[in-house]
């Protein structure tokens, strides 16, 4: 049996762990001609109720953030390019493990590409593990890309 790879999802946080794993993510759709999807969730602060008249205010605040995070994006993407990979991007407002799911869905990814902190112990139940909850429900495979700055520690 043949695995057909033809659509990549990589999520980025501009962090060293998710450059670690878009260098995964560009060597596989090179290695199948694949396209890549580079993907940011930006996680809207919850600082006001509806009604609040700072509403309109956060709106054009969290609209400042996503273009700032697509112009992150597309500086990651023009070496990408160069590659002869077919690379796009996508940035959407939300938490980032549900919309990683739903954008794999919507964009029918045969697999997701996503770097991992290996968070443990008290971070870990605090702020929970994005890549865990991806796994669990994603409904592509999904390849970890473990932090290499990080060491690996017997559990």
């Amino acid at each position: 049996m043949k695995i057909k790879i033809e659509n990549i999802m990589c999520p980025v946080d501009f962090s060293n762990c998710s450059d670690h794993a878009l260098e995964y993510a560009v060597a596989l759709a090179q290695a199948y001609q694949a396209k890549l999807l580079l993907l940011h969730v930006v996680m809207p602060p919850v600082t006001s109720l509806p009604g609040d008249p700072m509403i309109p205010e956060f709106v054009q605040n969290l609209k400042e953030l996503e273009n700032a995070c697509s112009e992150r994006i597309e500086e990651k993407i023009g070496p990408i390019r160069e590659l002869g990979i077919d690379v796009q991007s996508c940035v959407v407002n939300g938490t980032p493990f549900a919309e990683i799911i739903r954008v794999a869905r919507e964009e029918q990814s045969d697999i997701i590409v996503l770097g991992t902190h290996g968070r443990s112990g008290l971070q870990h139940l605090l702020i929970g593990s994005v890549a865990e909850r991806v796994v669990r429900k994603a409904p592509c495979p999904v390849l970890t890309v473990k932090d290499p700055e990080h060491e690996f520690v017997m559990p």
